[in-house]
């Protein structure tokens, strides 16, 4: 005999566990990144990135000028080997791919 489950408690019950899932994965990255943090390596967990500062300048003609920030031609930009953000700094797997892109104006 099997047990009939509406949809909308089924729907609740999967939105929980999901939630659930979350909210432990982000613990466990917590915890892990404080254990990290008790015996710190070079670039482990904390990171920082240098990269040229390049402004994207649109142009009238519809063509976009790259130049070298002039005023601040060096970016330094900090970053947590973790899944999540922690401590105010970007996850280092978010940060790396996007650090050399150029700045819009």
């Amino acid at each position: 005999m099997a047990i009939a489950i509406s949809p909308r408690i089924l729907l609740k019950r999967i939105l929980i566990g999901t939630l659930a899932a979350l909210a432990l994965t982000y613990c466990g990255d917590y915890f892990f990144l404080h254990l990290r943090m008790l015996h710190p390596k070079p670039a482990d967990p904390f990171e920082t990135l240098k990269a040229l500062r390049v402004l994207a300048i649109p142009e009238k003609n519809g063509k976009t000028e790259y130049e070298v920030d002039s005023q601040n031609p060096e970016q330094t930009v900090t970053c947590v080997h973790s899944l999540f953000p922690h401590s105010s700094y970007s996850p280092c797997w978010y940060v790396k791919p996007r650090i050399n892109q150029p700045i819009p104006m």
